[in-house]
């Protein structure tokens, strides 16, 4: 990070009231998380004149957000990668922390059954003819728990994250502007936490709220609302920074449906037809197709609304079945997933070099080609910065290992489940 920077954050000011440079990071769960890494890892190594922890203007939606709210808060692709993907001394993510049962939530919808059912025994009783049992009894529906995880964990982690080693767990005290997007469950409206309105939320709370996918998290309770992930109404909220008159926005998009026709004509199927994998991959295409051409709409509509910004997207390959068959919620294979993004992001900036050189060379960046062309080049290559990020709890070398152990497991069970 630059000097500029560290005096910023210092003394808690942002930079000039119109941003030049921001990134914008869709969600997609812990994989989409590893995808954005990976992929940032390139493109930090690959494009000369930004620093992608010193950016101007940072969004981030579902998993997305812990990805912009650790950039924002100066914590480099290279320390992300040592503290989301190895098992290193830097990796301070205990397994329990996703995977802890929301064991209050239960317990607060189990006490509830015995006066849903009181009623709707006595409602039934009352006017027996008015319908059937099983209408009269719907009602014990409120008893079932709205989330299976726990996020308090993750809170304390993120806060402890946040409130070490010069970082901040406060919006307004950044050098950079953070905006991380939720869902109002109560109006289905987006919420830009912050923004003016909604900036005294700590960070870790609005990752929490953004990130809570319904049926897996239960909604987020701050100041007497309830949110859920960012992502239900808009894939990116790129909008956000571009409202702010950035020039120059970077979007990363981890999840893009399949394309098992092309995969099979060049080679690469895992299966011949999506069909013959069953539910789960008819329902992970079905929700990939779903998100990817809302955000092909959005970013139309970036095109026209904003002509004087240049709008970058990057996101996977659509025959990369690695991508595609892994689980969203896995972590066994994350250095594997990784470095695939960061290859494919390679890749990808190389084809592009004739359109992208001049474009960025606009805004003073520069497309290192030389490197770009050093193929095999290995993401370790790429982890530049040793800096420690100074908050690892005791035995975390045994809770990353424990980390990769469970999520193996439930990775394995998934599997099993889905082949019944």
């Amino acid at each position: 990070m630059s000097g500029a920077a560290i005096a910023r954050r210092r003394s808690g000011k942002h930079r000039a009231d119109v941003p030049r440079i921001g990134l914008a990071l869709a969600g997609g769960g812990p994989l989409g998380g590893i995808y954005e890494v990976g992929a940032l890892l390139a493109l930090s190594e690959s494009l000369d004149g930004l620093d992608f922890d010193d950016l101007d203007v940072y969004v981030g939606v579902s998993s997305g957000s812990f990805v912009a709210a650790a950039l924002a808060n100066g914590i480099s692709p290279s320390q992300m990668y040592r503290l989301f993907i190895e098992d290193g001394a830097d990796a301070g993510l205990s397994p329990s922390l996703f995977l802890r049962p929301a064991l209050r939530e239960f317990a607060r919808r189990t006490l509830s059954i015995p006066r849903l059912l009181a009623l709707a025994t006595a409602g039934y009783l009352r006017h027996p003819w008015r319908g059937s049992a099983l209408e009269a009894y719907a009602a014990l529906g409120r008893a079932i728990p709205t989330g299976v995880f726990d996020q308090r964990a993750i809170d304390a982690f993120l806060t402890r994250l946040f409130t070490t080693g010069g970082r901040t767990d406060d919006f307004r005290q950044l050098p950079h502007r953070l905006f991380l997007v939720a869902t109002e469950l109560d109006t289905g409206g987006s919420v830009t936490f912050g923004g003016p309105a909604a900036d005294r939320v700590p960070i870790s709370k609005a990752i929490q709220a953004s990130a809570a996918l319904p049926g897996l998290f239960p909604p987020v309770r701050i100041e007497g609302r309830h949110y859920v992930d960012g992502a239900l109404n808009k894939t990116l909220h790129a909008s956000v920074a571009l409202d702010l008159g950035v020039q120059l926005l970077l979007c990363i998009n981890p999840l893009v449906p399949f394309d098992a026709n092309a995969a099979s004509r060049n080679g690469r199927p895992l299966v011949e037809k999506l069909d013959h994998g069953g539910l789960p991959l008819v329902l992970a295409q079905t929700f990939r197709a779903i998100i990817h051409s809302r955000m092909k709409v959005g970013m139309e509509k970036y095109r026209r609304q904003y002509p004087d910004a240049d709008v970058l997207l990057f996101e996977p390959d659509r025959e990369d079945a690695d991508m595609f068959f892994a689980n969203i919620f896995s972590y066994a294979h994350r250095e594997k997933l990784c470095e695939a993004a960061y290859r494919g992001t390679r890749r990808t900036l190389l084809a592009r070099q004739a359109t992208l050189s001049p474009l960025l060379a606009r805004h003073g960046v520069r497309l290192n080609v030389e490197r770009l062309s050093e193929t095999g080049r290995p993401i370790a290559n790429a982890l530049t910065d040793p800096r420690p990020l100074l908050t690892r709890p005791r035995g975390v070398r045994h809770s990353a290992r424990d980390l990769a152990h469970t999520l193996d497991h439930l990775e394995a069970w998934l599997a099993a489940a889905s082949a019944t």
